[in-house]
């Protein structure tokens, strides 16, 4: 099995230096079940391709399974794809060839480190059980631009149908070390088997290799119980952790500790909103679409709230925002003050009326259009709050990481609006329902494109 990673970053040359191997050198190296050849296609200022080549012993991988696979039947350990495909293999490999690079060490530039750079990922041959949606629900949310082609079970006989197996082309701008990171653990995901035991030590190898991007994927539980080949213990574990603010600054995989994360534009969106909430006097606070609890976590501090509720219409999110909140872990008065609901914003409900101010982080755009119009008027019209404040993603900023003006930043997107629509949309809640209203951006702000998210102030 291949991987290649490509760039034209001037000077692309600056690769070698990031994954620690020299373009005019072909490397070996050994881990347990073959070799890892790492050699350089194209090495010149304008491209730069890295190919890591994998050569699997069939013979050692039977006598070293330690049964990790599970008998599918008598001779699956001497019949199947293990040494051909790109599975848990490949991700030992990477962590074997390229671990410095993983870890974000570069000795000869530290600079390029956290410079992301424009890189294309080939990987010959991935099997993904899920097809080609798997593959985008895993790499969308993500910001790559995926590209597969999957293969026939056999040219000569069309009509056995597809295989699982694809060949598969990413592309973003990225540092390299979340590139590493992301392949590490989505690589055996995607091929939901991994070729040894599964024991705790997995999960902190995940919440290693996982800090900072995993913890806000749309598909962690799925990623966690597959990464963990469904041992219910340890996944059940690794998402309680994934669930909390508290794992460890550092934890230890493969002799190295991996830093803390600077905080990303989620984390903060979520304490914009919440400052902004707090900037006028209010006691009663609402957030519409809480998902798993994370704005309401940073709200329960303020004890001149007296009522803080968390309403989302998806059961397992709240059950989420439950044992992040450790609500039955809260002393009565506190108790007394958080409450979550369950229900949909495009329905009057008198709950959620009443309220001094209400938050909205990252929600209308899960609404068809035409649901938009119910929404209003439930927040806007019956629960009338004093203050409501809307994020919603800018459509412009898009560019930073994608050629397609059409592509959206997460697949459950209905529509998302350039910053002159958000103003008209705002303005014309503002005529229909009586609001004043600001808008302010959030984020690295550009002239050109503005920030990635855009804020509304709403109030009576």
């Amino acid at each position: 099995m291949l991987l290649t990673i490509t760039t034209r970053h001037t000077p692309a040359t600056d690769l070698g230096y990031l994954l620690h191997k020299h373009p005019a050198k072909v490397q070996e190296v050994e881990f347990g079940k073959g070799k890892a050849h790492i050699f350089y296609p194209v090495a010149n200022e304008q491209e730069c391709t890295c190919a890591l080549l994998l050569d699997i012993d069939p013979v050692g991988l039977v006598r070293t399974n330690g049964g990790a696979s599970g008998n599918q039947f008598a001779l699956e350990q001497y019949v199947n794809d293990r040494p051909y495909v790109a599975s848990s293999l490949m991700s030992t490999a990477i962590v074997k060839a390229f671990s410095s690079a993983m870890n974000g060490k570069c000795k000869d530039k530290p600079e390029l480190v956290d410079v992301p750079f424009p890189l294309e990922i080939k990987l010959s041959v991935l099997p993904v059980r899920g097809g080609e949606t798997m593959l985008f629900r895993m790499f969308d949310p993500l910001g790559y631009i995926v590209d597969a082609t999957q293969h026939p079970l056999d040219t000569q006989f069309p009509e056995w149908g597809d295989s699982r197996y694809f060949t598969v082309t990413l592309k973003h701008t990225i540092t390299l070390k979340a590139l590493l990171s992301h392949l590490f653990i989505l690589i055996p995901v995607l091929d939901n088997d991994k070729h040894y035991w599964v024991n705790r030590e997995e999960v902190e190898k995940l919440l290693a290799k996982g800090k900072g991007w995993l913890e806000d994927h749309p598909e962690k539980e799925l990623i966690t119980r597959r990464y963990l080949r469904h041992q219910p213990s340890l996944a059940n574990d690794a998402l309680a952790l994934l669930m909390k603010d508290d794992i460890p600054e550092e934890l230890m995989t493969d002799g190295i500790a991996v830093e803390k994360p600077k905080a990303g534009l989620h984390e903060t969106r979520l304490q914009s909103v919440c400052d902004e909430l707090l900037s006028t006097p209010v006691r009663s606070v609402i957030d519409l679409g809480c998902g798993e609890g994370k704005l309401l976590k940073l709200l329960i501090p303020h004890q001149h709230l007296t009522h803080i509720t968390g309403m989302d219409v998806a059961s397992r999110s709240l059950e989420i925002a439950y044992r992040r909140l450790k609500i039955d872990k809260l002393p009565d008065n506190q108790r007394k003050r958080l409450r979550l609901i369950q229900g949909s914003l495009t329905y009057r409900d008198r709950r959620i009326e009443g309220f001094d101010a209400a938050a909205l982080v990252e929600v209308i755009e899960h609404l068809e259009p035409d649901r938009l119009k119910a929404l209003e008027k439930c927040v806007f019209g019956y629960a009338m709050p004093g203050k409501v404040i809307v994020t919603t993603p800018n459509k412009e900023w898009n560019v930073t990481f994608t050629e397609d003006t059409d592509k959206m930043r997460h697949s459950d997107h209905r529509f998302e609006w350039t910053r002159a629509e958000f103003q008209q949309w705002c303005e014309l809640v503002s005529s229909t329902y009586g609001y004043a209203y600001t808008i302010k951006p959030l984020g690295e702000e550009t002239a050109e494109i503005g920030a990635p998210t855009q804020m509304a102030v709403f109030t009576k």
